[in-house]
């Protein structure tokens, strides 16, 4: 039996030998019925996320008829504001909603149990904060709209590309900094405070441009941190879905490393991880993940944190080979709920980082009571 610390987060504390994911061991008729009940519920995920896609896409600031959807993702003859509004604007932010939560749930499940720590997120080494200072660097530091473009002429990019291949660049720098410390670093939790440290020094300098931009700049910037599906385009889809798809493939494939790292580091040796490579593994597909959604989407806040605890809570186990589609799938109905939720009050739409906060924040505390109540009765 291990301590409470050693335990998986949102277990409870208490795993038998048996239960080990991964473990090699044979697993016991109970865990069996377990992930039969678990795979029942994946299912039921599914259909959730199917009825949030369909009410993301005739849900909105418009609310279209579901027959002219319906007739127009078959291709049927629409009326042209609707075909317009569903296939210029729904179906693309439908598609980035469900591609980026399921990459921030992912990501954030990657870092929980790296670090064993159940307050851990996607942007928990910096790779926000470094996408946010390459914003920064050209919407603040530009005098006006048209220096922006002029900048991105320059570069050869058009448009938001200009904001997004700074905000790569600037999570692209940090993350190679985190990858340098994790093959140097031993331990976990030293990692975890050098990517706090960086986070706070690359925030110190996106102040320090925030205080000496114009009043414009500064709006423009508060905006973008807002968080967005909204401004995706088509041609944005065609860079993110197939790098977010490489990503969540990624994140399958360190299925086995996740599972042996849920009882430590030392047991995960033993049972043949290489411990350094698949911390970096780890760091780099979260980074990866993080960092593309950012960019193309602004910092989405409490899905990686919430996302995680929601599917601990929902399947019941502990085993990466449920746990992580079932955070594709939660995921992404969490932040197509979100964005809907955003739509829904006409003209003024929310900040969908206040609706992810509304919706995350109460989860994760609920989540986080049942787990210590579970614990203390052990």
């Amino acid at each position: 039996m291990t301590s409470s610390v050693d335990a998986p987060p949102g277990s409870g504390g208490r795993r038998e030998p048996g239960d080990r994911p991964g473990a090699g061991g044979k697993i016991r008729p109970q865990e069996a019925r377990r992930n039969g009940w678990a795979v029942v519920r994946l299912a039921a995920l599914a259909g959730v996320l199917l009825a949030v896609v369909v009410a993301g896409i005739v849900l909105g600031s418009v609310r279209l008829p579901l027959a002219d959807v319906v007739r127009a993702l078959a291709g049927r003859p629409t009326p042209p504001g609707d075909w317009a509004i569903i296939h210029e604007v729904r179906l693309p932010r439908t598609i980035t909603a469900t591609f980026c939560g399921a990459a921030l749930g992912v990501a954030g499940l990657q870092m929980q149990t790296l670090f064993r720590n159940p307050l851990a997120d996607p942007f928990v080494l910096g790779i926000s904060s470094g996408a946010s200072l390459g914003v920064a660097a050209v919407v603040l530091l530009a005098g006006s709209a048209a220096d922006v473009e002029a900048f991105g002429s320059g570069l050869g990019l058009v448009g938001d590309l200009t904001s997004v291949t700074a905000a790569c660049i600037g999570a692209g720098l940090v993350m190679a900094v985190v990858l340098a410390a994790g093959r140097v670093v031993r331990s976990s939790t030293t990692l975890l405070l050098l990517g706090v440290m960086v986070s706070y020094l690359v925030s110190a300098g996106v102040t320090v441009l925030l205080a000496g931009a114009s009043p414009q700049r500064v709006q423009e910037y508060i905006e973008w941190g807002f968080g967005s599906f909204e401004g995706v385009t088509w041609p944005d889809l065609h860079v993110l879905v197939p790098v977010l798809t490489l990503g969540l493939i990624a994140g399958a494939a360190s299925i086995k490393p996740l599972n042996a790292l849920l009882l430590g580091e030392r047991y995960a040796a033993t049972m043949g991880i290489r411990v350094r490579q698949a911390r970096v593994l780890l760091i780099a597909t979260s980074s990866v993940l993080a960092g593309s959604v950012t960019a193309f989407a602004g910092p989405i806040w409490f899905l990686g944190m919430a996302v995680p605890h929601v599917a601990r809570s929902v399947l019941r186990t502990a085993d990466h080979r449920l746990l992580v589609p079932g955070c594709i799938l939660i995921g992404a109905s969490m932040a197509l709920a979100a964005d809907v939720l955003a739509q829904l009050p006409g003209q003024d739409i929310l900040p969908l980082n206040a609706v992810n906060a509304v919706l995350g924040a109460p989860v994760v505390v609920i989540v986080l009571i049942r787990a210590s109540r579970r614990s203390s009765q052990l």
